[in-house]
């Protein structure tokens, strides 16, 4: 294995550990504030951090021309449709079923790919999606069966990964000429001046921002919306097909979390989902080596 396997796999692994954290640290925040009032106040002081960095630190050039447009694209898919549904999403569902939605993904990103770019997925490929998709459901299995989820939550979720995976394939065929600082900064702010309006439509209550909230919006800002993001962009410069695999490992991190920070059980359905995971990635991993 070179330098170069060796930092895309650290990268990858970082990126889940962080990704799966967004959950559990939504489920926090929430209990002080409206989802939408929440998630916008945390996309746009994302977006204006970054782009602070992006024009103060790093000189970097303003978009131009159709670029708007693309970035525009993009955070109505990566921010707006995806984050904002999935938010509203977790109203009417646990953590624990959330995950089944990040772990989706790769299948609907390599169904997409093989539609929207004229990629020819491979059946190694398929193999470690349907073993990555059987891990996370085994892993879920005790979840699933004591845990309450709505219709209405389910369909949310469905929406929020079609988004999502749309957002990866459209963001991988686009020739970008913007670092990816610069395309994060501005698809997180435009993302978050998009669902603005929602969220004071179906404003209801006053929010209690205590220090919990103040926190969890924190964490989601730095390791998730800036951290976890850059790392995500640069997975999927790669090859989409191959980044959506450590989409994977981001319900087995949430598992975890979520065993320490709320107290859900680890059981032997976990293992075993766990290992079935990990053997996807393997195989996905493997397939691109040869």
């Amino acid at each position: 294995m070179d330098t170069s396997d060796r930092r895309y796999i650290l990268t990858g692994l970082l990126f889940s550990m962080l990704w799966a954290s967004a959950s559990v640290a939504g489920k926090f925040g929430l209990r002080g504030a409206e989802p939408l009032v929440f998630f916008t106040l945390r996309f746009l002081l994302a977006g204006i951090m970054l782009l602070g960095y992006v024009y103060l630190v790093g000189k970097s050039r303003l978009p131009i021309g159709k670029e708007w447009k693309q970035l525009t694209i993009f955070g109505a898919l990566n921010t707006t449709l995806y984050l904002g549904l999935f938010v509203v999403a977790l109203q009417y569902v646990t953590p624990g079923i959330t995950t089944l939605a990040i772990a989706l993904n790769p299948l609907f990103i390599s169904i997409m790919s093989a539609l929207l770019m004229k990629r020819r997925v491979k059946g190694v490929e398929w193999l470690s999606i349907a073993l990555g998709v059987a891990g996370v459901i085994v892993a879920a299995y005790p979840l699933l069966r004591d845990s309450q989820a709505t219709t209405t939550g389910m369909l949310l979720l469905a929406a929020s990964m079609v988004a999502y995976s749309y957002g990866s394939v459209y963001y991988a065929g686009v020739g970008w000429q913007l670092s990816r600082t610069t395309i994060n900064a501005w698809q997180v702010l435009l993302g978050g001046i998009l669902i603005a309006p929602f969220a004071w439509l179906l404003h209801k209550v006053p929010s209690q921002f205590d220090l919990t909230v103040w926190l969890s919006l924190a964490w989601l800002i730095v390791p998730v919306s800036i951290g976890a993001v850059q790392l995500w962009l640069r997975l999927l410069k790669t090859d989409a097909v191959r980044a959506s695999l450590w989409l994977y490992l981001c319900p087995v991190f949430g598992f975890l979390y979520a065993a320490v920070l709320l107290h859900e059980p680890l059981t032997i359905f976990t293992l075993v989902g766990t290992a079935l995971v990990l053997l996807a990635l393997y195989l996905g991993q493997q397939k691109q080596q040869q």
